[in-house]
């Protein structure tokens, strides 16, 4: 094996760089672990989320939990069905307006999305700190949501529901070959079936040694508040704080 002269840069990122080599080909090492990074990404993809054992991890945020699941019935009807998975099953639409209780400020939502790994993994350690927040601007929250087979759009519809100022779900993301199991946080004001993208506010790549979950609760809860401030969301709201300030809570209840 040759070393490569740029392998000090690997410190630095995940990127697949400074590989080396075994004469015109890659290290046999370096081949393996592409082939166990693929096999990852395609085992997150398929995977199945555990909603009691992440509805247990979210229990001690003391809101109530409401399971849900998408009008894709089953995982492979999901992948090849996008548009499904952006609506909810009638008994799940059903469900959520019985589980209403007026108007709230904000609608909390999990879902697999196209990686269960990342949403059991990383979405109770973006919960745990981002709920004192919101209670500390008293903010009203609604149910928690659990959804399976989702897509991010689905919040609108759940959002709608709830009559909720701000939708946010927690998703698992597309899995890269560096990393399986990474969370999606997805924000829209005044969430309404039909919503686009242009729409939403997206944080991505939540995982510990990217986008730490603790930073990333508090990066949603200034992105809630602004959202309820001004009333926008999407391509006209940015994170316009200044490098590393965290921010605290407002003290005042925004109407």
């Amino acid at each position: 094996m040759t070393p490569d002269p740029w392998s000090k840069l690997r410190s630095h990122t995940p990127a697949r760089i400074a590989l080396g080599r075994a004469g015109g080909s890659l290290p046999t090492a370096e081949l393996l672990a592409f082939a166990a990074d693929h096999a990852d990404a395609r085992d997150a993809v398929y995977s199945e989320l555990d909603v009691q054992s992440l509805a247990d991890s979210l229990s001690p945020l003391g809101l109530p939990i409401l399971p849900l699941r998408s009008q894709a019935a089953e995982r492979e009807i999901y992948l090849k069905r996008p548009d499904l998975g952006r609506r909810l099953a009638a008994e799940s639409a059903a469900a959520v307006p019985a589980m209403a209780s007026g108007d709230v400020d904000v609608a909390l939502m999990v879902a697999d999305g196209l990686s269960a790994v990342a949403a059991q993994r990383h979405a109770a350690a973006v919960l745990t700190p981002l709920l004192p927040l919101l209670r500390a601007r008293q903010f009203s929250l609604g149910p928690l949501c659990i959804i399976t087979q989702a897509r991010v759009a689905i919040q609108d519809e759940i959002g709608s529901l709830l009559k909720a100022k701000v939708a946010v779900i927690l998703i698992g993301e597309r899995p890269g070959l560096a990393s399986a199991d990474s969370l999606g946080g997805y924000l829209v004001h005044a969430p309404s079936i039909g919503n686009t993208d242009a729409q939403r506010n997206c944080l991505s790549n939540i995982r510990p040694g990217q986008l730490d979950p603790a930073a990333a609760a508090n990066a949603l809860a200034w992105l809630i508040e602004q959202a309820i401030v001004r009333r926008i969301s999407g391509v006209g709201l940015k994170d316009d704080r200044e490098p590393l300030r965290l921010g605290g809570p407002t003290s005042r209840r925004i109407e």
